[in-house]
């Protein structure tokens, strides 16, 4: 079994490589912490509430010798509603598409079932390189991560999964997080850059802007509100009449719940939630579009829209 941890050696390597790798795991694994700590900006929403990740977000990591792109997959796990099925396809049809697949499992919790359902999927995509990251080793002591980097080793042999190979990182104290670009590069094809220096991803800025204010929406009531939170911007458009030293974006967007009794809980007493929600999304908002905002925030429900494919059509999923 090889564990990789820092050295100081360079690969001699000067040709250049680019494409894409994903990041699965059970809801919760870390991936998109780990996504954003590989960028060094915040891309993927995170949340500690499992299934956040709705959309197929690609991070975009940009050095001397390769482009890595990272496609943020949902959290793969047994669906219960029609929205389940349609997140499970979307991670399916990811893997077969990537040029390399990074297996995220927590170094504080022993392999489950989730973890297992995983890896037998995994076992079946026979050409594509799979390394195991071991994620949040911050948690954990020295004992417990020996221990679980066994465990995922023996988990490889038993489904006859060959790990190119096993990385233990901490995305919150960035340990080793470079290492683990060092050692998915040299998985890629080689080819010149597929986008431009500066892209850090590809989604739409609308789309982006409505997972920012989905994240601060969730937070606080991860335990009242089960996942039935959508957020669609209707409208972002510069403001008329500003001086071109002071400008500033008008976003509309709309928060859809489930049921009217969930409304109160968005809304807050006299606001002070719904409030509290536009002030920190727009923070964020305003610093990944480099522009001061203003942020009109409307909760509206769209009764069992994860059951209803015309909902989730119109919700964009």
């Amino acid at each position: 079994m090889s564990v990789r941890t820092q050295t100081s050696e360079q690969p001699a390597e000067t040709v250049h490589r680019a494409g894409f790798a994903c990041f699965v795991g059970r809801p919760n694994a870390g991936k998109s912490t780990l996504t954003n700590a590989l960028v060094g900006q915040k891309v993927a929403i995170t949340s500690n509430r499992p299934q956040t990740t709705r959309h197929t977000v690609r991070g975009i990591v940009h050095r001397p010798d390769a482009q890595l792109i990272l496609v943020d997959t949902p959290g793969l796990h047994k669906p219960r509603t029609l929205l389940g099925e349609r997140l499970n396809d979307v991670v399916r049809t990811t893997w077969a598409e990537v040029d390399v697949i990074g297996f995220c499992l927590p170094a504080d919790q022993k392999i489950g079932p989730g973890d297992r359902f995983i890896a037998k999927e995994l076992a079946a995509i026979r050409k594509t390189p799979k390394v195991a990251i071991v994620t949040k080793t911050d948690l954990v002591d020295s004992k417990a991560l020996a221990e679980q980097l066994i465990a995922i080793d023996q988990l490889g042999k038993e489904l006859g999964i060959e790990w190119a190979e096993i990385v233990p990182v901490s995305a919150v104290g960035s340990k080793q997080v470079d290492l683990l670009a060092d050692l998915l590069v040299p998985l890629l094809p080689e080819g010149p850059a597929l986008y431009p220096e500066g892209d850090l991803t590809d989604e739409p800025e609308q789309v982006m802007v409505a997972e920012l204010i989905r994240e601060a929406a969730l937070e606080g009531v991860r335990d009242e509100l089960p996942h039935s939170i959508a957020v669609v911007v209707e409208e972002m458009l510069p403001r008329e009449d500003r001086p071109a030293d002071r400008p500033l974006l008008d976003i509309h967007a709309n928060v859809y719940i489930e049921r009217p009794s969930q409304k109160g809980i968005i809304i807050g007493p006299k606001g002070k939630r719904l409030k509290e929600v536009g002030i920190k999304s727009r923070k964020h908002i305003e610093a990944l579009l480099g522009t001061p905002v203003f942020l009109d925030l409307h909760v509206k429900v769209a009764k069992d829209w994860q059951r209803d494919p015309k909902q989730l059509r119109r919700l964009g999923f």
